[in-house]
């Protein structure tokens, strides 16, 4: 064989980026995913959100009430975004989610005011995460301060002698006491079942066509949909367990509450349920295009990363821009936080999880007629 050779050496390199450039798709991981990581910590990750939808529900329409809201906009905070009647309307929206704030000046406002007789305005705050929450909470002691220096001036300036005009109630809703494992620990039940069934259902399958047992299934008079429902059913009975484990782990270590209502846990139910069918038809799907086992944890990686980032998981959604939160909505892991988070910690039921229950439903049929067509094509 002779000594150390530079020339077999190169010959062995030109194999290995040979055999590199014919695997699109490994080459694709080592150009595409670092561009990505780059594109979304740096523009798509913002943990000081800002313009968060706020309801506000005025009974005073003074002047000093026009300029509260003139600085509560003006703050860069807050998106005033509809104006409400009621109470019950307030309620109704932050428990579907739709806004992170909810403003109450009482018809009182202004009187008091000008009394100096401890005026207050309640701001109720959606705190089932914290972290997209803590810097609009912290500019709101500046409010008092900024909003009337406009409006107090001579005798009524005097007579607050340098003391704010008026005081912000702050209410922090779903989680009083701002603790972070109330927002984490449900998260993560979407995150793991995300990680464990796709990946688990697209490498089993991929493991069948390398062993050369799916040529024995292709033989058989089964049809793909009866194919993928065969094979995916075992996989339901394994989330299902791993949701009850999650659960039970985070009331008996966390403490993470609990809905008491029926609705809620019926509705937690149905979005764990079409969660679960949804990830493991997308790791079938992933199988049909996959070559190898390795092809096909790839792939899973592809969905798993952004369903981290940009689901509202590990980051504020609503801190990141438009183009982001477009991205995040098309993911199933984002609905699914949205059941799960509702249904735990503000007792949602049917009617508040509804758009959510809905967009996992439509992403079990799409990706499942996208499976059985790829499955049909590989049987022709």
């Amino acid at each position: 064989m002779g000594g150390f050779s530079l020339r077999r050496v190169l010959a062995v390199l030109i194999k290995e980026f040979t055999q590199l450039r014919r695997d699109r798709l490994s080459y694709a991981m080592i150009l595409v995913m670092p561009i990505v990581q780059l594109l979304l910590f740096g523009y798509a990750i913002n943990n000081d959100p800002r313009h968060l939808p706020t309801a506000v529900l005025v009974q005073d329409h003074g002047p000093y009430a026009r300029s509260v809201l003139s600085a509560l906009d003006n703050s860069g905070y807050f998106d005033l975004r509809q104006a409400v009647r009621t109470p019950e309307e307030l309620d109704a929206l932050m428990s579907r989610g739709e806004v992170q704030f909810a403003l109450t000046i009482p018809p009182d406002f202004s009187r008091r005011v000008v009394r100096q007789d401890k005026a207050q305005v309640l701001m109720e705050v959606d705190a089932s995460d914290p972290a997209a929450t803590g810097g609009a909470v912290a500019a709101l002691s500046a409010l008092p301060a900024r909003a009337l220096s406009r409006d107090l001036t001579g005798a009524a300036r005097e007579a607050a002698g340098g003391k704010p005009p008026f005081e912000v109630v702050v209410h922090n809703r779903y989680n009083p006491e701002s603790i972070t494992a109330y927002n984490i620990v449900p998260g993560l039940l979407g995150i793991i079942l995300s990680i464990t069934l796709v990946m688990m259902t697209s490498l089993a399958v991929t493991r069948e066509r390398e062993r050369g047992t799916m040529e024995s299934l292709l033989a058989t008079p089964v049809r793909p949909l009866e194919v993928m429902v065969g094979k995916l059913a075992p996989y339901v009975a394994v989330g299902l367990i791993q949701g009850l484990v999650v659960l039970t782990l985070a009331r008996g270590l966390f403490d993470v509450p609990m809905a008491d209502a029926l609705a809620s846990w019926a509705a937690l139910g149905a979005g764990l349920l079409l969660f679960i069918v949804g990830s493991l038809a997308l790791g079938f799907l992933i199988s049909t295009a996959a070559r190898n086992q390795l092809q096909a944890m790839q792939l899973s990686f592809f969905y798993i990363m952004p369903s981290v980032l940009l689901s509202g998981f590990a980051f504020p959604f609503r801190g990141m821009p438009g183009w982001a939160q477009a991205i995040g909505s098309c993911l199933p892991v984002t609905h699914f936080l949205r059941v799960v988070r509702g249904a735990l910690l503000k007792g949602a039921g049917f009617d508040e999880t509804a758009p959510s229950l809905f967009a996992l439903g439509a992403f079990v049929l799409i990706v499942s007629g996208l499976a059985v067509a790829r499955y049909r094509t590989t049987l022709d």
